[in-house]
C-alpha cells in the first residue's frame, strides 16, 4: 500500500487538506500523521502545565472525519520528522514547517518533503503519487 504522510497544526489541521486526505483514504492510500505534538500519553503536567488531557481533541475529531486509524498517528514530541519518516517509504509529507521540509530534503531519503504554504501544494502531492503508481 502507498503510504503518505501529514503534518497536523498548519496543515492537515487546514479544511482543504483535511479534504484531500478524507480523498486519498478513500481511495486506498495508507494516510499517516505525523505531528511534532506530544502524544495524550506523554503529557508532563509538570513540564507542560497548559496542556489539558483532551490536548489533542482537534487532531483526534480530524482524524475521525478523514478516516485515518489512531494507530497510525506518530507523535514526535518536538524531536525533527525525519527521524521517524527516514526509511519507511513513505511517498510524501506534507508540511508547513520548512525546517521539516528542509531536513527531510537533507537526508536524502526518498520521502518527498512538500509544502502546504505552496499554491499547488495538492498538485505537487498528486504528482508524487502519479508517480509511484504502478
Amino acid at each position: 500500500m502507498k503510504k503518505v504522510s501529514f503534518d497536523y497544526d498548519g496543515t492537515l489541521a487546514l479544511p482543504s487538506v483535511e479534504e484531500f486526505a478524507k480523498e486519498l483514504v478513500e481511495q486506498g492510500y495508507d494516510v499517516w500523521v505525523v505531528t511534532s505534538r506530544v502524544g495524550d500519553d506523554d503529557l508532563d503536567k509538570s513540564f507542560q502545565p497548559w496542556k489539558t488531557p483532551d490536548w489533542n481533541r482537534d487532531l483526534w475529531e480530524s482524524c475521525e472525519r478523514i478516516g485515518i486509524p489512531k494507530d497510525k498517528v506518530v507523535f514526535t514530541s518536538f524531536a525533527d520528522k525525519i527521524d521517524y519518516l527516514k526509511g519507511k517509504n513513505y511517498i510524501f509529507h506534507l508540511d508547513d514547517d520548512l525546517y521539516e521540509l528542509t531536513a527531510i530534503m537533507a537526508s536524502k531519503d526518498s520521502c518527498m518533503p512538500l509544502n502546504v504554504g505552496h499554491s499547488d501544494w495538492k498538485r505537487n502531492c498528486i504528482e508524487e503519487l502519479e508517480k509511484h503508481k504502478v
